[in-house]
């Protein structure tokens, strides 16, 4: 099972739209994970036309329409395995991962995939990989952009990051 992550996409974003090959990953991918922070329902609609078996959570910055639309959190299974989605954001003290951890820590869950901080994150913490994808349109503090690719075979989960320049949008 190929699942594509994403999250922070906040789009429409000075015109732009995803680049050409995360459009490709996304419509070819089982299943797309998305982090929050689409920012309307117009591009969720945009997204699901391209994958329909999209599951998103709803980020801060996310309109009525998206909070209307989604839970601020989920928990599903794929492959076998429980991936638990949260965008990551509130707080004051603790840091985004910290957050996103504390968010499942009275569920099992094999993954947590979580956004917020636009900074792509690879870890496990007590038998959990904690997941955030980075931004695949707002870098921010973060040399490249960002997206996930989860693979899920026979059980065993396999994570990595696609990074790109500003050249991956084209002209």
């Amino acid at each position: 099972m190929r699942i594509v992550v994403l999250s922070d996409t906040h789009l429409p974003k000075r015109g732009r739209w995803l680049p050409p090959q995360l459009i490709q990953d996304v419509e070819r991918a089982d299943v797309v994970l998305h982090a929050g922070d689409f920012m309307t329902g117009d591009v969720l609609d945009d997204l699901l036309a391209l994958n329909k078996n999209l599951v998103g959570v709803v980020g801060n910055n996310d309109d009525a329409e998206i909070r209307q639309r989604l839970k601020r959190k989920e928990k599903i299974r794929l492959g076998g395995r429980t991936i638990g989605l949260v965008h990551g954001d509130g707080g004051v003290r603790e840091q985004t991962a910290q957050r996103a951890w504390h968010a499942f820590r009275d569920e099992a869950v094999d993954v947590i995939v979580f956004g917020h901080s636009h900074l792509p994150f690879l870890k496990t913490v007590q038998k959990t990989i904690l997941f955030n994808p980075g931004s695949a349109t707002e870098r921010r503090r973060s040399l490249y952009y960002s997206y996930g690719i989860m693979e899920i075979t026979d059980g065993s989960i396999r994570l990595t990051h696609v990074f790109y320049g500003e050249e991956a949008f084209g002209p």
